[in-house]
């Protein structure tokens, strides 16, 4: 790749390399200084942070509480050119063992596994906007924690000012595209934007009836039906608010199905139930990643996510 080292033969090698080394090389030094631009805007659903130091800090508190973590990339969705610098969609499974006190408190020593999803913007070797969804949903059901519970003392510990991740906190940063123009991305953000307007008759339609999905707080379901359950109720809780999508890639590559990434947000009032319990009246705003696969009889797998625990502290704000 022009402007990019040697050793790297792809976008998503770059990643990789930059992943291995910040959680299972225990990297902290060298390839926060190599890889990180001194003024990378880190946007985690809980807040959001400037520098290397932000990256690091999210790094060093979750390998506290999980020492053996393991970060697995499942796949890689990319868009743009070294010229001009590329956006990396990554999935990835994130295992460990819940040995050391901190963020999840006391350890239990219960095993963990959940997905990060996270886009990356990258120019010259060094990544300089960051995106990142964890599903922090299902690390505290296995670790048989109250979500609301938690979310509140995590609030108590907040700055206001750039915690939790909402509209009036975030920063423009140096990439400013929206992704490429391949038919899937654009197939499924259409659907996507069809089913938060209301037009759920869509998901039978273009749903593969095995489908394969995967949902915020570790639930894993099979069927249109479950796809149709799961936006009807994040929807409900939110029927007034404004659905926006932000970024989408489309891919086709040899040897894997067509496959696309969007990022997407909900802004608006949760005055509806659904999702999160009684209506609230809170001002919330959704950071939201999907990940789907195609097949020849439509949509074969899907992975989706928000951070539940997150939309839980704006929920507790508003509360007082």
């Amino acid at each position: 790749m022009k402007d990019f080292q040697q050793q790297f033969t792809d976008y998503p090698s770059f990643l990789q390399t930059v992943s291995e080394g910040l959680w299972e090389g225990r990297g902290l030094d060298e390839p926060l200084a190599r890889f990180l631009h001194p003024q990378v805007i880190f946007r985690d659903a809980c807040g959001v942070g400037i520098g290397p130091a932000a990256v690091g800090s999210d790094v060093l508190s979750t390998l506290a509480a999980f020492p053996d973590l393991t970060m697995r990339a499942e796949d890689v969705l990319w868009c743009g050119a070294a010229q001009v610098g590329m956006l990396g969609a990554q999935r990835a499974l994130a295992m460990g063992t819940h040995r050391g006190p901190g963020l999840f408190g006391a350890p239990g020593g219960a095993q963990t596994s959940y997905r990060v999803m996270t886009d990356f913007y990258a120019k010259s070797n060094r990544i300089s906007d960051i995106w990142q969804v964890r599903d922090t949903g299902a690390i505290l059901a296995q670790l048989g924690l109250d979500p609301r519970g938690w979310a509140e003392a995590q609030l108590a510990r907040a700055e206001s000012d750039s915690q939790p991740f909402r509209e009036e906190v975030d920063m423009q940063g140096p990439y400013t595209g929206t992704g490429n123009r391949n038919q899937w991305g654009m197939a499924f953000a259409d659907l996507l934007e069809r089913v938060m307007q209301g037009g759920f008759s869509a998901i039978p339609d273009q749903y593969d009836r095995a489908c394969q999905l995967d949902y915020p707080g570790g639930q894993s379901s099979h069927g249109p039906e479950a796809a149709d359950a799961f936006w009807l109720g994040l929807r409900a809780a939110l029927p007034s608010a404004r659905f926006e999508i932000h970024h989408r890639i489309g891919m086709e590559e040899p040897l894997l199905p067509p496959r696309c990434a969007i990022r997407w947000s909900l802004t608006g009032r949760h005055d509806g139930w659904g999702r999160f319990g009684a209506p609230s009246g809170a001002l919330v705003h959704v950071m939201g990643m999907s990940h789907a696969e195609f097949g020849p009889r439509g949509l074969r797998r899907e992975w989706t996510l928000f951070d539940e625990a997150a939309i839980l502290m704006q929920i507790a704000m508003h509360r007082g």
